[in-house]
């Protein structure tokens, strides 16, 4: 979760479309011509129903409609045949869920064809079932008790999380980390939808004491899912085969095969199950699939440069995640996860945050529109400039073209999160975590303890951010090479004034952090997130 990004001069080019409100999502891969559309794909019982409406109804050859079932990497008529209905303007048709079975079709995608010419053809786009938590077993109480996150040290034990008054903690797991071949001692079986798959119990109960410690200390879990690649068999079949042989230290996830889509699926079951506070193993509310997904060649690589395609494979193991993880616990959020880098790219084998989440959002629609939460990282431009709330006036600006959205502009974010075709099925804002947020000590400590103040109670201020994570407890050798001191603690754990700031904020003592921070930037803290006052400065942010 470190990162070390070099920022160089790029251009990016911004196309809006008018799909969607104030520009959002692309249309290249809309299809054209298709009459018939799946309006909803729910589980009823033990049954999927599928509601089906056409525009115009197509010319058959037999008056009937054919419900496919595919598998996320299956196109067209490929999958398997689940129901047939007659032909008509508004249908609804049912067919079983055979849910942890090997016909389930909880990540399934459907498509209704047609025979025309005594061929079958796709008369519809794809869907996906859309309320798996309706068969959820394992559902529990979230453990909402606050934003005020953190990345912990090495060591969780040492009472620094109680004495922060943390209220969620966010922690990274690696699938290559847990997977397991059978033949591994101590390996973990776990029989899903017809074939058994393997965790390593070693690893396993590390995360079950590391979670069980967090929650019987009050504190809410979120996990980071990344894909490091692995030594065991299963652990390769999880890399995307356009992310083999990619240096990166997470890869793209497989959903091309049945070797890599079947274990997803069964990972996705175990992780919901395991940690949904009903096994003796821990709770986790929380699950981020990747990190910066938008930073293709850093943090989640392919070798395809085609945005379109990135995405629609995210998308594929998102859905996979979403559904086998909420049919175990319901009241579990999952979020995906994009950079800071709204408009502009410091590196070329980046896609645009803004785009990258346009065109996830637009799958989201066409698909079956789902509860999907937006993790952000809303760091300083530079990574390592000093000021939360006066950034360079090159990168921060106040209108939806800025090349950044930072805490000092995160209101266009929110704004942007409040248009009608982002809202959830509910017609709520979607819950929206800053899940990865650091302010340097490099250049005085004095303006990372103001930064954390002004970042802490910008979050705190708006209603629609449910969790503002600080990265990082201790400091990093290797990332402050690169004058990214983050932690609020030195590399030999001493406390710095950092440390006192944060611990201050969200408690009967915060009137202290505040007076310390207005004291550093020279102006009332209140009065400065209350107004939305926005200082910048000029020229690129690098420090001196």
């Amino acid at each position: 979760m470190s990162r070390l990004k070099i920022i160089a001069l790029s251009l990016a080019v911004i196309v809006f479309y008018s799909v969607f409100p104030a520009g959002s999502a692309p249309s290249e891969v809309q299809a054209a011509g298709r009459t018939v559309s799946i309006d909803s794909c729910t589980i009823s019982g033990s049954d999927v129903i599928c509601s089906i409406s056409a525009s115009n109804v197509p010319a058959s050859d037999d008056g009937k409609y054919y419900i496919y079932a595919n598998e996320v990497y299956q196109d067209g008529t490929a999958g398997t045949v689940v129901a047939a209905a007659d032909i008509g303007k508004a249908v609804s048709v049912s067919f079983p869920l055979a849910y942890g079975t090997s016909d389930s079709n909880l990540s399934r995608k459907f498509l209704i064809a047609v025979k025309s010419g005594g061929q079958l053809t796709q008369v519809s786009d794809e869907h996906y079932i859309t309320n798996p938590e309706s068969i959820a077993a394992y559902t529990s109480a979230r453990r909402d008790t606050g934003i005020k996150g953190i990345l912990p040290g090495s060591v969780i034990n040492d009472g620094s999380m109680q004495d922060l008054g943390i209220q969620q903690v966010i922690y990274n797991i690696n699938l290559g980390d847990i997977c397991a071949d059978g033949s591994a001692a101590g390996s973990i079986a776990f029989p899903y939808n017809g074939a058994t798959y393997y965790f390593n119990g070693t690893v396993i109960a590390n995360y079950d004491s590391f979670i069980k410690y967090l929650n019987n200390s009050g504190i809410q879990v979120t996990l980071v899912i990344l894909n490091n690649g692995g030594s065991s068999a299963n652990a390769q079949d999880l890399i995307h085969p356009l992310a083999l042989g990619g240096d990166c230290p997470g890869f793209a996830l497989n959903t091309a095969n049945e070797a890599g889509v079947g274990q997803l699926k069964a990972i996705g079951a175990f992780l919901g199950k395991r940690y949904s506070g009903t096994q003796g193993c821990g709770q986790v509310d929380n699950w981020i699939l990747g990190n910066e997904t938008n930073a293709r060649t850093s943090w989640w690589y392919s070798s395809s440069t085609s945005l379109d395609l990135n995405v629609n494979m995210y998308v594929k193991a998102f859905r996979i995640f979403y559904n086998e993880i909420k049919s175990n616990n319901g009241n579990a959020r999952i979020y995906n996860s994009i950079d800071q880098e709204w408009n502009r790219k410091s590196n070329p084998g980046s896609f645009l945050a803004k785009e990258y989440l346009d065109q996830f959002n637009y799958y989201m629609l066409r698909e079956g529109n789902i509860d999907w939460g937006l993790s952000y990282h809303p760091y300083n431009s530079p990574l390592y400039d000093p000021y939360a709330w006066n950034g360079p006036a090159v990168w921060v600006k106040e209108g939806i073209t800025t090349p950044y959205i930072t805490m000092q502009n995160i209101d266009i974010l929110i704004d942007y999160m409040h248009q009608p075709a982002f809202l959830n099925p509910a017609g709520e804002v979607r819950s929206i975590s800053l899940a990865e947020i650091g302010y340097t000590s490099a250049f005085g400590a004095e303006n990372q303890e103001a930064s954390i103040a002004y970042g802490y109670l910008k979050a705190a201020s708006l209603p629609d951010v449910d969790a503002f994570m600080l990265y990082r407890l201790t400091d990093d050798p290797h990332e402050m090479l690169s004058n990214l001191d983050l932690g609020i603690e030195d590399t030999a754990g001493n406390h710095k004034a950092a440390y006192e700031i944060y611990k201050y904020l969200g408690t009967e003592k915060e009137a202290v952090a505040k007076a310390r921070a207005s004291e550093i930037i020279g102006i009332d803290i209140d009065t400065m997130i209350r107004e939305n006052i926005i200082w910048t400065r000029g020229g690129d942010g690098v420090v001196g």
